[in-house]
């Protein structure tokens, strides 16, 4: 059975240990990456837009000092950074964060079902396009996660103010990507994960084979079930860890044209080009042509 949820897929959270590797290996993909956004508790981002309102994010610790600050002052965000970090290394894929009009009575359910990960949190940060033009986003995230969920967290992000800026140039991407179709997360108990995914999301019902959100899906495998379906090794795990992220491109052969002119080692599997982790891309990545 699979479900449907209230809430979309807003982007997805990436830990990474160099934004200039990120933005190198990311680049080589044919992706296009958004300058450097700074947060006011220490980490940074290049993000990656795409026209279906979705991003990546990845994030990397630009000062540590700061980031230790915080974590001190009870900021979840940076805190379960921290945990990833420490338990998986800094190139990983850390989070998935869902739209909300309201992050309050988000964070409400959270707590109601046992499963808040602790304060929101509001902030807002500088916003620069490619032509230098400047806003302010201002945000409000509420946190959820199990008590045995330590190497992943999901996120309810409320778009307080929305830059107005033209990210069309930021969103025209060589390698034909125009959204997120699917993200794919492995654990040893599938089950077991889902409540708080559910319940996360908005969705109704505790068991299933996959959460559909309103944009995209949320899998969950087991690590032979992964490895059988996409020929990329996972770990065991009784935890949830989100492992790859399915992009809908158009052309099959013309994406694996420019993997190739890049010298990126890819895999073809049906409709799917696989791309397997590297340093700066800790996540594996799906280009399914979707016509």
């Amino acid at each position: 059975m699979i479900k449907t949820s209230a809430h979309p897929l807003d982007h997805l959270v990436l830990p990474v240990r160099s934004l200039d590797v990120a933005r190198t290996r990311l680049a080589s993909l044919g992706f296009v990456v958004a300058p450097t956004g700074v947060h006011p508790f220490g980490t940074e981002n290049a993000c990656v837009f795409f026209v279906d309102g979705t991003y990546l994010e990845p994030l990397a610790v630009g000062n540590g000092a700061i980031t230790e600050q915080a974590i001190g002052s009870g900021n979840v965000f940076v805190a379960r950074d921290r945990i990833y970090r420490d338990r998986l290394g800094d190139d990983g894929f850390s989070a998935v964060s869902l739209g909300t009009g309201n992050a309050d009575s988000d964070h409400a359910r959270y707590l109601q079902a046992g499963l808040s990960a602790g304060d929101m949190l509001s902030f807002s940060r500088a916003f620069t396009d490619p032509n230098g033009k400047s806003d302010t986003a201002s945000f409000k995230l509420a946190f959820a996660s199990g008590k045995e969920t330590m190497d992943a967290f999901l996120f309810a992000t409320e778009r307080v103010n929305a830059p107005n800026i033209d990210r069309s140039a930021l969103q025209a991407h060589a390698n034909g990507v125009i959204g997120i179709v699917e993200i794919v997360a492995v654990s040893d108990r599938p089950a077991a994960q889902f409540p708080l995914i559910s319940i996360a999301a908005g969705a109704e019902g505790a068991d299933s084979d996959a959460v559909r959100l309103p944009n995209a899906s949320l899998t969950v495998l087991t690590p032979d079930g992964y490895t059988s379906r996409f020929g990329v090794p996972a770990a065991p795990s009784q935890h949830l860890r989100l492992q790859a992220i399915v992009f809908s491109i158009r052309d099959k052969a013309a994406t694996a044209r420019l993997l190739a002119a890049s010298a990126i080692d890819h895999d073809m599997t049906g409709n799917d080009i696989v791309v397997a982790p590297a340093p700066g891309q800790g996540a594996a990545f799906i280009f399914r042509e979707i016509p």
